[in-house]
């Protein structure tokens, strides 16, 4: 089952006001972006956060879950809890790296 529309927009609306928050479709799926950096992944209607050392202690005793196969073990979030979903997403912001530019094919 692939993450709908109405979903997704339902996760940016938790998390608005952290940053600027948009989100990508990648392979029927989602990846949430604040102020450009990668910080949430969403596959079938369910929130994951990559398991950073930075996260552990407000994830702790998060259920964890493998958003896709061969993908890592990664925490689940509640996304239903607006606040403590912005306080999980601002810490993302601040430690996730933006990405590295594509280079262009000749």
């Amino acid at each position: 089952m692939a993450t709908s529309a109405e979903y997704i927009e339902f996760v940016c609306g938790q998390i608005a006001g952290v940053g600027a928050v948009r989100y990508r479709k990648m392979f029927g799926e989602y990846m949430v972006y604040v102020n450009d950096k990668p910080v949430l992944l969403v596959c079938d209607n369910t929130v994951y956060v990559k398991k950073l050392p930075q996260a552990a202690g407000l994830m702790d005793g998060a259920p964890c879950g493998v958003p896709y196969e061969g993908a890592k073990e990664h925490y689940i979030l509640d996304i239903d809890d607006a606040p403590f979903a912005r306080q999980v997403a601002a810490l993302l912001e601040t430690v996730t790296p933006l990405p590295k530019p594509r280079k262009k094919k000749a």
